[in-house]
């Protein structure tokens, strides 16, 4: 009678989930609700190279538009020699310069999915100032996802919340104002901190600028980028 009895809930549940409507993952490279793709998982459309990229936002205001747009256009035949679209990702060579978002962000909600290899070493830079980082959390123990430039406030994150190397990893960004929030694998690793301008100490960091990529030498993967303007 027992066995019969666990039989017939064991039937009882089965057919429970077996009613349940089907759901399944969003296929890569396709926004969830309120959010834009920053990258159509096809090519590097919506991206150019990135400009003086050891000066900076500062560096760039200074040209005029004519040797602005020379520059923007080495620039862009160096990121199309090193970064490429495999599969419905964004693979870097380890050689040039950072991938840069041809449009201009103030406030927003960022998702990004980024993978490294062993050693690697990476991270966001958001209005054009570095950046959320990415690392071998092996090699640098404090782990992924700190304001790593900052100097007055903190720049380690919380709690090591990164992936073993290999694995893809999900930060979700949040900026308003000067005030940056990371969470790496759904796990808050910065809580509101302010990000300070690294081009410009004496200054509050930009309202608005690019969003890039950082290279460091390393192959780089990136895929899922989606972004969702913040109105201020």
């Amino acid at each position: 009678m027992k066995t019969a009895s666990a039989r017939a809930v064991l039937a009882t549940v089965t057919a429970f989930f077996a009613a349940l409507p089907v759901t399944s993952l969003a296929a890569d490279n396709t926004p969830p609700e309120g959010f834009v793709a920053l990258f159509n998982g096809k090519d590097l459309q919506g991206w150019k190279g990135l400009v003086q990229p050891d000066k900076g936002p500062p560096a760039r205001a200074r040209m005029s538009p004519e040797q602005l747009e020379r520059e923007q256009q080495q620039a862009d035949e160096s990121m199309r020699a090193h970064w490429k679209v495999e599969d419905g990702t964004l693979v870097f060579d380890g050689k040039g310069q950072s991938l840069c978002t041809v449009k201009d962000y103030g406030d927003f909600e960022m998702l990004v999915d980024w993978k490294i290899k062993e050693n690697g070493d990476s991270g966001i830079y958001v209005r054009g100032t570095p950046q959320v980082q990415i690392w071998d959390p092996k090699a640098n123990p404090v782990g992924s996802g700190g304001l790593f430039n900052n100097q007055k406030n903190r720049s380690k994150p919380s709690k090591v919340a990164d992936k073993p190397v290999g694995e893809w990893n999900t930060f979700r960004i949040k900026m308003v104002g000067d005030k940056v929030t990371v969470h790496l694998n759904d796990q808050l690793v910065v809580d509101n901190v302010t990000m300070e301008n690294y081009w410009e100490r004496d200054k509050p960091i930009y309202p608005a600028g690019q969003i890039e990529l950082q290279n460091h030498g390393n192959t780089l993967y990136f895929k899922n980028v989606y972004i969702k303007e913040l109105p201020r």
